[in-house]
């Protein structure tokens, strides 16, 4: 029962959105070219289905490569860091600019320098998960119980096997936690770079239906767009759930 019920709820959500939507597109006189009601959403999600199925792989290929690439350099980061405060001195001061600079402003250069294809999409997503993959590992680092240290230099652990075995399983689920919240805005990053410069993805689709006028599929292509998401992020979450079982969860 408790099963069904975790798949029920979200799906009855859904449908009270979908019923309120339906409801203001109808009553409230707006007209369709600001605010379509969801029977012209779904009929331009099977019109457009194989323009939107090509651009959805196209976008989760850059927001998986850039979730991989921002995952593994923030984690390096956050070992860096960790092991050598002379090196955090230098590089907290770039990690704090990477985020004081606003997206927008970087979409520009990054596709002037990386060009019009995956590159530049990549690299945003990148940009737009490092801060809290970083942040939330090198916290996990540092909070490990400092009884669970001396324990292991005690016994003799090299430093190495304290990282190993103590240091990485304390910090793996503040690592979880930042991988989720990277999880959830890597789309941002690569969305956002298609916007600026692209010739595929859902965001090149939302700009070219925005130009037309074609609101019914800019709401499609945002509808696969945060259900591409929301797959993603229950993937990601199944996955570490898996890997950190000892981890208790509520």
């Amino acid at each position: 029962m408790p099963k069904l019920a975790v798949a029920v709820r979200p799906l009855l959500t859904l449908a009270g959105l979908l019923a309120v939507w339906w409801g203001v597109s109808r009553s409230s006189g707006i007209p369709a070219f600001l605010l379509p009601d969801p029977g012209s959403v779904a009929t331009a999600l099977w019109h457009q289905r194989d323009l939107l199925a090509w651009s959805t792989l196209t976008t989760l290929t850059e927001t998986v490569l850039g979730l991989l690439i921002g995952t593994g350099l923030g984690a390096t980061g956050a070992l860096a860091m960790v092991f050598s405060p002379r090196l955090e001195r230098w590089l907290m001061p770039l990690l704090l600019l990477s985020q004081a600079v606003p997206v927008f402003a970087l979409a520009p250069l990054l596709v002037l320098w990386f060009g019009f294809g995956i590159a530049s999409k990549v690299v945003m997503a990148v940009l737009v998960i490092f801060f809290p993959v970083t942040a939330a590992f090198a916290d996990g680092l540092r909070r490990t119980a400092p009884g669970w240290l001396d324990l292991a230099r005690t016994m003799g652990a090299s430093p190495l096997a304290i990282l190993r075995h103590v240091r990485l399983p304390a910090a793996m689920p503040a690592f979880g936690a930042g991988l989720r919240i990277a999880t959830a805005i890597a789309p941002i990053g690569a969305v956002i770079g298609e916007w600026v410069g692209a010739s595929a993805g859902l965001g090149y689709v939302m700009l070219n239906a925005n130009a037309r006028i074609e609101t019914d599929v800019m709401f499609a292509a945002l509808f696969v767009l945060a259900l591409m998401t929301v797959l993603l992020w229950t993937l990601v979450d199944r996955l570490l759930r898996r890997l950190l079982y000892w981890v208790p969860e509520g």
